[in-house]
């Protein structure tokens, strides 16, 4: 379907809806994850199990019904007020929507988040894209982000990865949209 914009341009209106997933979304992600490089992939089982055990604390992202996005994430169960994101993947096709940081609010806005104060993830030095998603995040919830390091190269990755950077966004408060929309 062609929109004239208000130039006279024509564009191409879209339909992008951002869900939980299902269990029956797990190959496509791990397509979607596989296609987002450098991304670590995961196997098909990995991602079967995020869209079905956490997929209350994962999101994801279809554009006129193709995945185009997928954030996979679980609350720490030792301190369930914290978020953590484990992966955010979004596809060439759908860059630019600022759809990364709209699938971490869309979780932090369900009810099983509703606790929720801190948001963490770990990101390389070297990850631009995701610093300055994760950024974004944080200025959204109006907190600051403090960083160290939590699994180190020669340490954990036995030189093989890159070390791993916590981010640590928060302490923040959410609007409880129900409560607000009552």
């Amino acid at each position: 379907m062609k929109v004239a914009t208000s130039d006279g341009r024509s564009t191409r209106k879209t339909n992008l809806d951002i869900r939980k997933p299902k269990s029956t979304d797990g190959a496509a992600v791990n397509e979607l994850i596989a296609s987002c490089k450098p991304l670590d992939e995961n196997s098909v089982y990995c991602n079967l199990l995020q869209c079905s055990h956490f997929a209350p604390t994962c999101a994801l992202a279809e554009l006129d019904g193709e995945v185009v996005g997928f954030v996979s994430g679980y609350l720490v169960p030792e301190t369930p007020e914290r978020l953590f994101i484990w992966q955010v993947a979004v596809s060439p096709k759908a860059r630019g929507l600022k759809l990364g940081k709209r699938m971490i609010l869309d979780i932090l806005d369900r009810r099983v988040c509703h606790d929720v104060s801190e948001l963490h993830t770990t990101i390389t030095t070297s990850n631009a894209p995701s610093q300055g998603v994760f950024r974004s995040v944080a200025r959204e919830l109006e907190t600051n982000v403090n960083r160290k390091v939590l699994f180190e190269r020669e340490t954990h990755f036995d030189g093989a990865a890159a070390s791993e950077i916590l981010w640590q966004i928060g302490p923040f408060e959410r609007v409880d949209v129900e409560r607000v929309a009552a």
